[in-house]
This record gives C-alpha cells, structure tokens and sequence, in this order.
C-alpha cells in the first residue's frame, strides 16, 4: 500500500490530514487521487458510503485549485444539506495550510443573502444542492463559466430523489471540456444514462462489486406477522443491549408511529423525517451523533446524508421496492473497517424481497427466530455484570463516603446485595418478559396446510379463494401475465393511480388478471382512485377478491367479456 506522499499529495495538505489521523490511503483514495491529479479525465467511481469517498475526490480538488483564480473552479454536487455541509466541512479541514482557498457551502434552508454575499467576494469551490444552485443561477449570482471539475457525489441518491432535471439544468451552465466524476454506491440504468449523456469515455473504478453491500455488513431477517412487527422489534432491540442504529420506516407516518411507540416505552429513541423542519431535523442528528439517542427512527429520505461511523445496527422495519435503497440502508453500518448487522423485519409476503436482495448484494440472510423472552433477559443481565466488571472505580472522589454505605449495608451478605442489584435493574424487564405471549412464528404460504389437516398447498396457479394475512385486504385486478405484468410492473402500475405511495404485499398473478394485498387502512383509498379508469379503451377493474373465484368468475355473475379483452389496437401491455 503506498501512501499519500507517493500518492502525489501536496506537503501542506499532508500536513493537514496528518492531524485529522489520516495515515495510510483507503482503497478508493488509493485509486482515484493518482487519476485525478495527473489528467482531467472522466471517472466513475463505484463505492459504498464510509469508503474515504470525500477524501478522494477532495485532496485533489484543493491540491490543483488556481487560488489566483477568484471564481468558482470545482462544483460539487449533492442531494441533501447535512451531506452538503460535511462535505464542505472536511474540504476545509483538508486545507488547513493551504492559504486562501475558499469553499462554500450553498443549500436551501438557510440564508440565500449570506450565500449571495460570499459569492460576491470570490468563491473557489461550491458545494451546492442543487435545488438552491439553480436558484442563485436563475437570480444571475453566480457564474459557473470557469468551472473546470464537476463532482457528483451520492449520485443515485440524488437520482432517486427526483434530481435528474436539476442536474441536466446545472450542467448545461457549465463549460464542455470540464472533467466529471461520478460517485456512487451502486450504478442504476438511471445512472448509466447520465455517464453516457455528460461523460467522455469514463474511467471506471470500482471497490468491491457493482451494487454490492459493505463487506463487514452481516445481513440477518425475522419472519413473523404484519401485526406482530412492533413487538419483534422491541424484542431485537432489547437482544441487543448495546445497539446503536438507524431503524428504517417507509413513510413519514409510520416513522413517528413508531418513534412514539418506542418512547413511551422507555427507549431513548427519536424520529427524522421530511415533516420536521429544518431545526427540528438538525436537533435529532446532533442528539444522534452525540449518543444521545439509542435508536434512531428514519425515513430514507431523511437518513440521507446523516454520517456517522459507529453505528452498530440497521434495522428495515420492512423491505424496500427498489432494491438499491436496501444497499444504502446498509451501507451505514460496518463502516471504517468495523462489523455491523442489517436487521430486516418482513412477513410471509416479502420473502420474495430477501431472495431477490441477495442476488444484488452477492450475499445471503441469515434467517433467525425472534429472541424468546428468558434469552434477552440473560443476555441483558450479563450485559449489566459486563458493565460492572467494567466499571471506572473513583476511589478518593467517593472514599469519604464508603463507609457510611458499608454501614448502611452491613446487615447484607454479598449475595444479597447483588441480587437486589440485579432486580433494581432488571425487575421492569422481567415482569414484561414474563406477562408477554411469545411471538408466533409465521409459517410461509407455500407449505401451509388446512385446518382440517387435508395438505393442500396454494401456489399461483391454483384455483381457489385465498384469505389475506392480518391485517391486508386482498383485491381482484383485471390485468394478467398476457398483458406483460410482473409484480414489480404491477405494483408501479397501481401506485401510479393511487395517490401517494400504498404497501402492497403478495401478489398472485394469473393468465388474464391478478391479485393482490394492500393494508386494511388503503382498502378504500384504493377502490376510489380506480373507480372509472380506463387504459385507452380498455376498463381497468379493481374489486374486492372475495367477489371472485379463482379464474375470475364472480359470485353474484359472469364479468363481462369486455372487461377482459385486449385492446382493438392490439394487445396492450401497461409497462
């Protein structure tokens, strides 16, 4: 391995890094600091968060910065403030002795006058959302004409949050024969097309595998009820006496859901998510970031830029639709050479999600039962006599007052001085895990049998009703396998009609139409945005599934041949 010096790294900047405990390059510094220190050629650079991804890029951006050149020389790109700002923050802690060089931060949610003014006084280096670039450009502010390095960090991050037409905006300010580098955790076809839009022949550098999770990650998942969740949560939490971790929700409600669960029950948890303001946000991360919180309950979108190194566990409270989103989520444990543990809490119906993961992080699950209640009691009490062994003793600080206790407790054996102990810390949790039911452990929808022990399995080609899980209700689609659908078809499909976001869970599909579940509390939101849709001459029929039969046959009559049929134009496909 060399080192920065042989990389080609500057004495001051050495120098600077040095101090921050930097000694020996990671692998993706190794790589690209020589590239872009030596030519202004395009690079693709496909690495995990926590890598060393700013320091690649970084070093060599304040190294071969013009500091007579008061205008903005590099652009750096990024989907969200906290990312923007920390970005920002190490660039200037690698530039310590590097005299005069100015970068400046530029994201929304702040002060757009004291962006403009700093500015105004000659800027080297941007680090911009994108949101309030465009901004100061539209108000003529800035000018990106000298720009000569374009950095996209996070690149899918930002694609997945609808940035793509902000980028094309940006870039389209900026000169042609600028060098671009891309950095990415995993390379989407949406990513593939900007390489292929903005990018001259690129360099690709990739650490680890395309789309693959972090090394030191183990990926493990519980499978029980809908319904049952929460308490598996609570139950992996407790399991783990010493967690510190992010625990991924899907929506914004969900998240304060269970945040608030979580408090009540005596968890030093908090929520993050877009309904926050902006102070509010930045309150949460710093308790988060000082270990104030245990637990941090999240949305993707607003976990996104949170850096923090130590995080112990990731926890989806349910799979991601896209895949990719999981290998972020994931990303933010075992970093900086540390292990970590991704923690996913499916039922039966996300199965499917697991195998589909592991073929694109190239790893498999480990499948475990949820902890049984006498097992996180020892565990957390021999925890507990690990903390005590442990313990820093301040001998004079509490000298004078030893014997007035030794006094106090002398009627006491040992024993019972440690058993009493033992139940002040733990008498909560025992009387919990004593009066609770132990979670009932699904069995998966392919080998169930019926109550009246006749063996018979369903599968998606079966005829015959099948009843919802907990809690979903199960609906009837007019769409089948002979209009092109797939589940991950259809589940766009559907959400393109339904107004925000619904959970669906399984999906059976059949020749001619589907079926498929939604939460109980989406039934009616569901059925009124398909009421009267039609797909150019074609009605599209959502209903409840218990009005038909396994090919389709209604119980109160026939559906109409209509319904069914393909387009006069030819068969349709909706994706």
């Amino acid at each position: 391995m060399r080192t920065f010096e042989e990389l080609g790294i500057a004495p001051e900047i050495w120098r600077a890094i040095q101090e921050m405990g930097f000694e020996q390059p990671m692998p993706v510094q190794e790589e690209v600091i020589p590239q872009l220190l030596a030519n202004t050629r395009d690079i693709i650079a496909l690495a995990q968060t926590g890598t060393g991804k700013t320091a690649a890029f970084g070093l060599p951006v304040i190294q071969k910065t013009d500091l007579d050149l008061h205008a903005p020389q590099t652009l750096i790109l990024c989907p969200t403030r906290e990312l923007c700002l920390q970005i920002a923050g190490d660039l200037t802690d690698f530039s310590k002795y590097v005299d005069d060089i100015k970068i400046l931060p530029v994201y929304g949610g702040s002060s757009i006058e004291s962006q403009i003014k700093a500015l105004r006084r000659g800027v080297h280096v941007i680090v911009a959302t994108p949101g309030r670039l465009i901004d100061l450009i539209n108000r003529k502010t800035v000018s990106l004409e000298n720009v000569r390095t374009v950095v996209l960090d996070e690149a899918d991050e930002m694609l997945h949050m609808g940035f793509t037409e902000s980028i094309d905006e940006i870039l389209s300010y900026v000169p042609n024969n600028r060098s671009m580098l891309l950095f990415s955790a995993t390379m989407p076809q949406e990513i593939a097309k900007i390489t292929r839009k903005y990018m001259s022949n690129p360099m690709e550098i990739t650490i680890g595998r395309k789309n693959e999770g972090a090394q030191n990650v183990k990926h493990i998942y519980f499978m029980v009820h809908a319904k049952d969740k929460y308490l598996a949560l609570k139950r992996i939490v407790d399991y783990y006496p010493n967690i510190y971790g992010i625990v991924f929700c899907r929506t914004r409600k969900e998240t304060q859901e269970i945040a608030d669960k979580l408090i009540q029950d005596g968890y030093d948890a908090d929520s993050l998510h877009g309904d926050l303001s902006q102070a509010q946000r930045d309150y949460v991360m710093n308790k988060f970031r000082l270990r104030n919180l245990q637990l941090l309950i999240a949305t993707d979108v607003a976990a996104r830029g949170l850096d923090v190194d130590d995080i112990t566990h990731v926890i989806n409270f349910g799979l991601p639709d896209d895949y990719e989103v999981y290998t972020h989520r994931s990303g933010r444990t075992g970093r900086a050479g540390k292990t970590g543990s991704s923690i996913s809490i499916i039922h039966t119906k996300e199965k499917g999600k697991v195998s589909q993961i592991e073929k694109l992080i190239n790893k498999k699950f480990e499948y475990r039962q949820v902890p049984k209640g006498d097992l996180i009691c020892e565990k957390q009490l021999f925890n507990f006599v690990d903390k005590i062994e442990k313990v820093k003793v301040q001998e004079e600080e509490i000298a004078r007052l030893l014997p007035s206790v030794f006094k106090k407790l002398d009627w006491l054996e040992k024993e019972d001085i440690i058993k009493r102990m033992v139940s002040l810390e733990f008498n909560r949790l025992i009387d919990y895990y004593q009066a609770a039911d132990e979670i009932e452990e699904p069995r998966e929808q392919g080998n169930r049998r019926d109550e009246r022990g006749k063996g018979k399995k369903y599968d998606r080609g079966e005829s015959g009703p099948k009843k919802a899980e907990k809690g979903y209700s199960r609906f009837f689609i007019n769409i089948g396998k002979v209009d092109g659908a797939n589940p991950a078809n259809l589940m766009g499909f559907i959400n393109d009609y339904v107004p925000g976001k619904i959970r669906i869970g399984r999906i059976d599909l059949m020749k001619n139409f589907s079926f498929f579940e939604v939460p109980e509390e989406s039934a009616r939101q569901l059925l009124k945005s398909f009421k009267g849709v039609f797909v150019e001459d074609r009605k599209v029929v959502v209903e409840p599934a218990d009005s038909h039969t396994g090919e389709g046959k209604k119980n109160r009559g026939e559906r109409s041949k209509a319904d069914f049929a393909p387009s006069k134009k030819g068969k349709k496909r909706y994706y």
